[in-house]
């Protein structure tokens, strides 16, 4: 068996005792997001599972787009990752 070489981690432990691995993480090639996968995604970077410049190179993603989910994630929790409740949680 052979272990692919990393940088950092490959498993943390979240504040709710949860333990995260890089195995749990959505696969980089991921087109639809949906609020579990972003969420996943917030926690691997709070935690210090993963890089936010590895995620953002590796998930193609903006830097704003990130942002504005830990954003949402820090205000609402992780229910205002849902497009359906994106209106609720806007700022006016």
């Amino acid at each position: 068996m052979f272990l692919k070489k990393i940088n950092g981690p490959r498993a943390v432990t979240l504040p709710d005792g949860r333990t995260l691995t890089r195995a749990d993480l959505p696969p980089p090639d991921t087109v639809r997001w949906v609020a579990s996968r972003k969420a996943v995604l917030v926690q691997a970077v709070d935690a210090g599972l993963i890089d936010r410049a590895e995620v953002l190179r590796d998930y193609d993603l903006s830097e704003e787009e990130l942002a504005s989910w830990e954003d949402a994630v820090e205000r609402h929790g992780e229910a205002a990752l849902r497009a359906t409740k994106l209106q609720r949680y806007r700022q006016p």
